[in-house]
């Protein structure tokens, strides 16, 4: 045992390896290798007459994404996820901006904990919730007609792409839930990083005469802007790639994990399902790119 030990001891290269061994298989083989299988799945064609897919290569496949149809899911699901981005930074900053730099280490805890809660439970369980909360005879529908303002909600819901039959089964609604299911995963890498800018640079600022509002633009904005672009990985790419909420609180109108289940499942067209799939994956690549330029990595 000595001997093995002291064998193991001059050769940490050889260690280190074989504990990277086992993580670096699983990426290899299951994750890449799903990857890459859905990536030739997705060069084969579905033959019309046999329903049959036939492994020859050809681009047809990729023609078909091209279709005004088509586009119109990746416009439809890029354009959400990019609201919900938005949104999710304007609401995430300013708590995140309060937790690090004014919060008590003792109302910290408590706060953060208030932010992960929501992870603990299940995932559609929130999603379902939301849909009683947002149906007509939800809360929502129960507080308006409290402050007789139907008019408004009626309004709201007349808006073309907007609304629909209520709130539980539209768009806004698909927003609302969106925002608030991957909210936290905005907030921790924005609280990190604003608790990474020094105090000192804050009190320099101040003593060379700039305001909180010049400071908070030339300063601490620019510091924490890495934190926000890491939030927005998560929750434009979790956005991007989401089944449940646009099946329980969308409409008719397909987003491309709608497209993938009905593509591979109802139809059974597995190359154009596989082709769809490869649409998120180039515009996250895209998406990653600048954010590592942006250096948004050194705040996950």
């Amino acid at each position: 045992m000595n001997r093995l030990s002291g064998y193991f001891f001059q050769r940490p290269k050889l260690v280190t390896l074989l504990l990277l061994s086992l993580p670096m298989i699983y990426m290899l083989v299951v994750y890449l290798g799903s990857l890459v299988s859905l990536l030739v799945n997705s060069f084969y064609y579905l033959e019309e007459f046999t329903g049959l897919v036939v492994k020859e290569f050809t681009l047809g496949t990729y023609a078909q994404l091209l279709k005004p149809t088509n586009l119109g899911i990746f416009r439809r699901t890029a354009g959400m996820a990019l609201a919900v981005t938005v949104m999710d930074a304007i609401v995430a900053f300013p708590l995140a901006y309060y937790i690090a730099k004014f919060a008590s280490p003792r109302l910290r805890t408590y706060l953060y904990i208030a932010v992960t809660l929501p992870l603990w439970s299940s995932y559609l369980v929130r999603v379902y919730a939301w849909k009683l909360i947002l149906s007509k005879e939800g809360i929502v529908s129960w507080f308006v007609d409290l402050f007789h303002m139907n008019f408004a909600l009626d309004w709201i819901l007349s808006i073309p792409g907007v609304g629909g039959s209520s709130l539980s089964l539209s768009p806004l609604g698909m927003f609302i839930a969106f925002c608030y299911i991957w909210l936290p995963y905005m907030i921790v890498p924005i609280q990190t990083a604003l608790e990474r800018v020094p105090k000192s640079l804050l009190e320099a600022s101040s003593d060379l005469g700039a305001t909180p509002s010049q400071t908070f633009r030339n300063v601490i904005l620019p510091l924490a802007f890495p934190g926000v672009v890491a939030g927005s990985i998560f929750t434009f790419s979790l956005t991007m790639g989401d089944f449940i909420v646009p099946q329980s609180l969308g409409t008719s109108r397909f987003f491309i994990g709608q497209a993938v289940y009905s593509y591979q499942g109802t139809a059974g067209n597995i190359p154009l399902a596989a082709a769809f799939t490869m649409g998120p994956v180039v515009i996250m690549i895209v998406y990653l790119l600048i954010a590592r330029k942006l250096g948004a990595f050194d705040a996950l």
